[in-house]
């Protein structure tokens, strides 16, 4: 079995290509599990055995014809880890330079190789937290977690955390690829010129991420039930959060303080974050939504100011009205 995870290199702001980018993938594979913002993974089983039996192309070939169709179709290259399963294939892609692909051979001795000197953080589902408190007790390796005590890794993080790490780092890997669709969302991207360490910056990176979306929700008079944020770090991880609202809504404010909260959540200590992604999820028309009374004079005046500011917008373009300006 082998399986692609695949992270496209999108320009800021340009997640509206992954549908598309997606659309590469299926001219190979229908089994495709999209990662958003950026990713992507796909089954090549039958891929696999009629390339190679009829065109003789193994799995790295395979990946540069995807990698060469994503850039001359849409002008978007990709970063390609290839393994026998989806967490092999997750590792090789932390381990591939940009624009190349990173292929983790079936032979068990070589998964075996693989696994002995990847850090913890590696694997998936390690964040962290739990790597901070496995390093603590030395096992800051793969190789150094197979040859723990599987009560150890329970003792030390829980019953189920334990054992799923002691199954991965033995080079079992369990997960598989589940076909779905990009849900209907809207994104706003802010990447930083360069590795910011500032929480205020970050914070400010949140505010004008979630005013953008709040704008344009209006602007298609839709609502959203979700929002998702997705940090960015230097060494290329992520780390994604998402929160229900309390109702539907489009008003920035509102979107801007389950954003903060979520980065709250995170407690980022000196991370070097490359850059924020906020996502509204679950859009639905804004004529359908119910909303809760409130008789508070101030968020009455926020939402005033709201519409002021969207016909601004409308008239002298987004950067009309600036991030923070409708803060009462």
């Amino acid at each position: 079995m082998t399986i692609l995870c695949v992270r496209f290199q999108l320009p800021p702001t340009s997640e509206a290509a992954l549908p598309g980018l997606l659309g590469t993938l299926e001219e190979f594979t229908p089994v495709i599990e999209a990662l958003p913002p950026d990713g992507a993974l796909a089954d090549l089983r039958g891929a696999e055995r009629y390339f190679k039996r009829y065109f003789e192309r193994d799995v790295g070939e395979l990946a540069s014809l995807i990698r060469v169709r994503a850039l001359a179709w849409h002008g978007v290259d990709c970063v390609i880890g290839a393994g026998p399963g989806p967490m092999f294939a997750r590792m090789a892609l932390r381990e591939a330079a940009p624009g190349t692909t990173r292929v983790v051979p079936e032979d068990p001795c070589a998964l075996a190789e693989f696994l002995e000197e990847q850090p913890v953080r590696a694997l998936p589902g390690v964040g962290t937290a739990t790597a901070r408190t496995l390093c603590e007790y030395g096992l800051d390796s793969v190789g150094k977690v197979a040859a723990a005590p599987l009560s150890t890794l329970q003792r030390l993080t829980s019953a189920r955390m334990g054992r799923e790490l002691h199954e991965m780092a033995q080079g079992i890997d369990r997960g598989r690829v589940v076909p779905n669709a990009v849900s209907r969302s809207l994104a706003a991207e802010r990447p930083f010129p360069r590795d910011e360490l500032d929480p205020d910056q970050h914070r400010r990176a949140l505010l004008s991420a979630a005013e953008e979306l709040g704008s344009r929700l209006r602007a298609l008079e839709k609502v959203c039930r979700t929002l998702t944020l997705t940090v960015r770090y230097a060494d290329r991880s992520t780390t994604t959060r998402s929160r229900t609202l309390p109702e539907p809504t489009a008003h920035s404010s509102a979107l801007t303080d389950a954003a903060y909260r979520m980065y709250e959540a995170l407690g980022l200590q000196r991370a070097r974050v490359r850059g924020i992604v906020l996502r509204a999820e679950g859009l639905d028309p804004a004529q359908q939504a119910s909303y809760q009374l409130t008789f508070d004079p101030v968020d009455e005046k926020v939402r005033r100011v709201e519409e002021v500011a969207d016909r601004v917008r409308a008239k002298f373009g987004p950067r009309a009205v600036m991030p923070g300006s409708l803060v009462a």
